[in-house]
């Protein structure tokens, strides 16, 4: 197995800026934003800067909220009616733990616009009906963290959205998405967080799971797909290589941008260099290129998902 150093210097360090910490642990999201470009991730991770949010994103965490309490309900009262009727009471939950969303919706449209989007929260719900029998349902898990220390010392960890075991003890994971399924040409970079999370609990529980379902609400489709250790294997593989170009990034200060045609729905765009933006001061103690150690053979940058 590749090696690769455990967490990364923290916010204790000498010369840190109070407060500033570095990356401990890797996660699908923050892989993927790495991924994505190198400077997203520093913003959300060393910086944290802050980010508005979405109405996409927050209704996607509303729909998440309901089928997850759904299955509080006995099988027989699991329905769309009852899963509806969920939507005002986790909106309500919600707007408690995060006040700051209520901007999302202008006071002086007596209020349609926020109706408009409960509306289509419902309708998601409704859709998950057609693809999915919750009556048939009895999840050993809802929103499942997970955390596993890879051999490297590399530390792994996420959220489940569902997790299914057979009375056979086949393992299914499952995810469910508000948006459109993606093009298969794109299908692969879609399995990278659930690959992410099978290797996690193949690592956990010595258990390759038998089933990735991946539900897409926002087109009606389902896709699935049935790893096998060889998959895993190369996922953790390059989570390693990942983990390196994070490290020598986070010591050397070095975080590039990447522009794609995601920076038009990125939210720091005036501090970004491609966008004629200066990044805050780097809070974190810089060490030369030449000084970073690296593991024999390690690659210069992972290859994209």
């Amino acid at each position: 197995m590749m090696t690769s150093p455990g967490p990364l210097p923290g916010a204790a360090d000498a010369g840190a800026a109070p407060g500033a910490a570095a990356p401990v642990s890797l996660s699908p999201s923050r892989a993927g934003d790495f991924m994505q470009c190198p400077l997203l991730y520093r913003f959300r991770v060393i910086d944290r800067l802050p980010e508005k949010p979405s109405a996409a994103a927050t209704r996607g965490t509303l729909v998440h909220a309901v089928l997850e309490r759904l299955f509080d309900h006995p099988a027989a009262e699991r329905t769309a009616p009852r899963a509806k009727a969920l939507v005002p009471g986790q909106w309500e939950r919600l707007l408690e733990a995060k006040p700051e969303l209520a901007e999302l919706f202008p006071d002086g449209d007596g209020g349609e616009a926020l109706a408009r989007w409960l509306a289509e929260a419902e309708a998601l719900v409704e859709r998950w009906f057609t693809l999915e029998d919750p009556t048939r349902l009895e999840p050993v898990e809802r929103e499942f963290f997970v955390e596993a220390e890879l051999e490297s010392g590399l530390r792994l960890r996420g959220i489940i959205d569902r997790v299914d075991v057979a009375a056979t003890g086949e393992v299914r994971i499952v995810d469910y998405k508000t948006g459109k399924a993606p093009r298969p040409e794109y299908a692969e970079g879609a399995l990278f967080q659930m690959k992410f999370y099978a290797l996690v609990v193949w690592r956990l529980k010595q258990v390759v799971p038998r089933r990735l379902q991946l539900v897409y609400l926002g087109s009606g489709d389902v896709l699935t797909y049935d790893p096998v250790p060889a998959d895993l294997e190369r996922v953790e593989r390059k989570l390693h290589a990942l983990w390196e170009a994070i490290r020598e990034a986070t010591e050397t200060g070095d975080w590039r941008p990447r522009p794609t045609k995601l920076c038009g729905w990125c939210d720091h765009r005036a501090v970004c260099p491609e966008f004629g933006g200066t990044p805050p001061v780097y809070p974190l103690p810089v060490v030369p290129r030449a000084a970073v150690p690296r593991p024999a053979g390690s690659p210069d940058r992972p290859a994209d998902s």
